[in-house]
This record gives structure tokens, sequence and C-alpha cells, in this order.
């Protein structure tokens, strides 16, 4: 039976602004795809990200570029090969996901062999780059979360840093420069990163500047966010990262993103699920990759002052499921 497409932007206002070295976001702006047949409606959404050159009308007009193949039938696997790694693919991709798995009659967890329901995970709760006191504040509040994301830049960050363990001396804690640090930085700051317990550093350099983490030995843990896309870019990651950030709209999908997490758990690389400013139909199906992470960075929709219904909770750093039947059989 032939299929129909949708696809629309939405906006989701943030409750409190979200600062990194990049920019400041108030609000979660999302492409939105859904593909009915025989009575089924899948659902998807990608965030495009102008890191990426992406954009929401760009995104549209690579999805409605697509709209007759998917209309006449066309799978996951196929439209790999035609549609280039980006949010607009995610969305269709995990649309195609939701809708598969309700004609079949199965779910997620069933079809990916996961805990059944599945299980609450522990997510990083990120602490917006603001002034040392601002941040402190923030971390205060989240003392008693399992795991914290800092985001810093190259404005003093060893008094971010001080600060925000000074506020919260429990959670395991993750800092995440976002591509605003130089080598000369990272060797640096070793000595203090060890003395604050950190647990990982996320993409501190540039990723054109990878070449500058060969034969570095890191006392803390280093994971490639920016620099990762898909499976085959690790064969050109340098020895200095241990860890892979896995995101959909990065990997142009669930399918994607699966490849990229066995390749990397191959290559005796970590991994990580981490997520851009999103709704909970986002996070729903990248719960397949983050159900078996070391870290997940999954809070995108607790910055928003109104979710999708019946998506993520969370409190404290632990995020519960969606509700029966949000997406994909969850």
């Amino acid at each position: 039976m032939p299929r129909t497409l949708t696809v629309f932007a939405e906006t989701f206002p943030l409750h409190t602004p979200f600062r990194i070295s990049r920019g400041v976001k108030t609000a979660a702006e999302v492409v939105t795809v859904t593909i009915g047949q025989d009575g089924m409606t899948g659902r998807g959404e990608g965030v495009p990200y102008p890191r990426y050159g992406e954009s929401i009308a760009s995104a549209i007009a690579a999805i409605e570029a697509m709209r007759g193949a998917l209309e006449q039938g066309l799978g996951r696997q196929d439209l790999l090969a035609r549609m280039p790694t980006s949010a607009a693919r995610n969305a269709i991709d995990c649309a195609l996901w939701d809708l598969e798995l309700q004609l079949a009659g199965r779910d997620l967890a069933t079809a990916l062999d996961l805990d059944r329901p599945l299980r609450p995970i522990v997510t990083a709760m990120t602490i917006s780059l603001d002034t040392p006191e601002n941040m402190a504040r923030a971390a205060a509040a989240l003392a008693d979360a399992p795991l914290l994301k800092v985001k810093v830049d190259r404005n003093d960050p060893a008094a971010l840093l001080d600060a925000v363990r000074a506020a919260a001396p429990k959670p395991k804690m993750i800092v995440d420069p976002n591509e605003s640090w130089t080598i000369d930085e990272v060797r640096g700051l070793q000595g203090l990163m060890t003395d604050l317990r950190i647990d990982l550093l996320e993409q501190p350099l540039p990723a054109d500047a990878d070449r500058d983490l060969a034969g570095f030995h890191s006392a803390i843990p280093i994971a490639a966010d920016e620099s990762v896309h898909v499976a085959a870019d690790l064969d050109t990651l340098p020895g200095g990262y241990g860890v892979v950030n896995i995101k959909l709209d990065k990997t142009g999908g669930l399918t994607g993103a699966l490849e990229l997490a066995a390749t990397a758990r191959a290559r005796g690389l970590g991994v990580m699920t981490g997520c851009m400013i999103c709704s909970s139909l986002s996070i729903a199906p990248a719960w397949a990759i983050a159900a078996n992470s070391a870290f997940a960075d999954l809070d995108g929709p607790l910055w928003l002052a109104e979710d999708r219904a019946d998506g993520v909770s969370g409190a404290m750093g632990v995020l519960s499921p969606p509700q029966p039947g949000f997406w994909g059989g969850i």
C-alpha cells in the first residue's frame, strides 16, 4: 500500500538559556517527519545543526526531495545510499524504524534484544556555560545527580571547573569545551582535571586539529564528538581518543548509529550517547544506543519548557523511558 509523508518544523522554547562556547539557544528547533502506511504512522525528529551547515529550511528541502521514493516504499538501507548523513536523514530513518516496528507488531526492546521493559538510565545533567558564580549555583542544585556535564570555553576554564566541583563534590563529571581548546590547553589542564576527578574530556580540539592528539597520552579519557559522524570516520581517528560520542543527528539515524556503536566497540573504543537540544522524539530511538553506553548525555528534553506528551521524564540525572506507544513500540 502507498505511504504518505509529512514534514514540518516545530519549535520548543527552553525554560533556561543553554550556553556553550559557540553561542546560546533559547529554543529547540526541530524537523519532524511522519510516514504513514496501512493505518500506522511512524515518527522521527531531526535537529539541523549550523555547525554542520544545516538549517531547518535545508533539512525540509532534503526530505521533500525524497518524497517520491519514500512514498513508493524506500527502505532504511536504500536510504543510506540515497541521502548523505544529516539531521534530515535521521528524521526519516527514525520514522521508518517506528513504522516498521509497528507494522511488524514488535517493539524496539525486542527487536534489538534490550531489557524489556526498558530501564531508566543515568544521563549527564548539563551545566551551561556562564560565570563561575552562576555555574556553581547550577551545580549546587544538581549536587546529588550521578553525572554532570560542564560546558566551558577558553575563558579561564579552570575557574569554571573549580567552581562547579566545589559546589558539587560527588557527581562524576564530563568536561565539554566544544572544540574551543588548543592542545597546549589540554596539556596544561591535565593536572587540574585529575585533581578535580574529571571522568571524561569531550572534543576539546577543533575537529580539523585532531592530528595534534596523535601520540598524546591524556590522564583523562578523551571522547570524539564532532570528529566522528559515522563508522568510516573511525579509520582516520587519532589514537588520542578513547571514547566516541554517538548522536543520531550525526550518524543520520538509528541505523547508522547502531553500525557506529558496533564498530567502535570492536575497535576497543568506549561508547557515549549524546543528543542535541531536542524533544523526547529524538531521545526514544537513541535509547537503543544509550542502554549499553558507558556515558549517556540525553538531557536535551529536560531543557524544554514543555516536551511532547508521554515522552521521557527525568529527576536528578535519572532518565525514565517514554510511555508505551510513544515511539517504536516503547
